[in-house]
């Protein structure tokens, strides 16, 4: 009851509470301070990622995008492919679409995360060292064993 009271009490002073804000950029919270009856507002602020691709008019990320989602739609169209008709060009299709679908989504996790040049520069080095290494592993895997439709279809028959 006393949670109802004060939030009350803090709406007839003019000040909104957390959930009621629209405002997704800052949002205030209401704090009361623990001896004293005033309330104190804290702002949070939410901030994006830098740009990756220099200036804001730049077609490389609209591109990007576009190339993302085609690449989704090439991973949905080699699923039942790869079902009906098993073949080395769907596995090599695969393994190139899958590392690749990977690289890019790794990617994004080190740009989100990931800060200091140094920093950057290692995880990148990292990335296209696994991207390689993953792309190469698929590629022995569907030239060397009974390729990537075949291995799945087998897991799902036991």
């Amino acid at each position: 009851m006393a949670a109802i009271f004060r939030l009350s009490s803090v709406c007839r002073r003019g000040v909104k509470p957390l959930f009621y804000q629209s405002a997704l950029v800052a949002r205030p919270l209401v704090v009361p301070h623990k001896y004293q009856e005033q309330h104190y507002q804290l702002t949070a602020r939410i901030h994006a990622s830098q740009a990756l691709y220099g200036s804001s008019g730049s077609q490389a990320a609209s591109l990007h995008w576009t190339a993302e989602r085609v690449l989704s739609l090439m991973l949905l169209a080699l699923g039942p492919a790869a079902y009906l008709h098993p073949s080395p060009v769907i596995d090599y299709s695969l393994a190139a679409v899958l590392t690749l679908h990977g690289h890019w989504g790794i990617g994004q996790v080190l740009t989100d995360y990931v800060h200091g040049e140094s920093k950057i520069k290692m995880a990148n080095a990292g990335l296209f060292l696994l991207s390689t290494v993953t792309f190469a592993g698929l590629c022995y895997f569907n030239y060397n064993d009974v390729g990537i439709c075949k291995a799945i279809a087998l897991l799902w028959s036991k």
